[in-house]
């Protein structure tokens, strides 16, 4: 099973954290809208057997609180099977979230 996610250089920015998580591994990236992705590998997570990633929607309460969040315009639940360019595609899209967990356009964002 790979372990290192091939995430792009801009969301390297944003990894809050990295580490062991049940025999496999754990990104978490935050980003500036209160809003990040747990990224996981693991024997129970969806698409491991096939060396794909699992996804969750977070959203941060404070400063190293957070919860999966099940509301965005991203998804209402985990999205699981992924490629590292779906990864990083969910990302670009989590970063453009508003407050509310509506998709906008990166302008839009650097308004609020």
């Amino acid at each position: 099973m790979t372990r290192t996610l091939d995430y792009r250089p801009e969301h390297g920015l944003y990894l809050w954290h990295y580490g062991d998580a049940l025999d496999g591994v754990q990104y978490i990236f935050r980003f500036n809208n209160g809003f990040g992705a747990s990224v996981i590998k693991h024997m129970g997570s969806y698409g491991h057997q096939d060396d794909k990633w699992e996804l969750a929607v977070i959203k941060f309460e404070g400063e190293r609180e957070w919860d999966l969040v099940y509301y965005t315009d991203i998804t209402n639940d985990i999205e699981g099977h992924l490629t590292d360019e779906d990864v990083n595609n969910l990302l670009d899209r989590i970063k453009n979230l508003d407050r509310f967990g509506k998709e906008t356009t990166e302008d839009e964002t650097e308004q609020d």
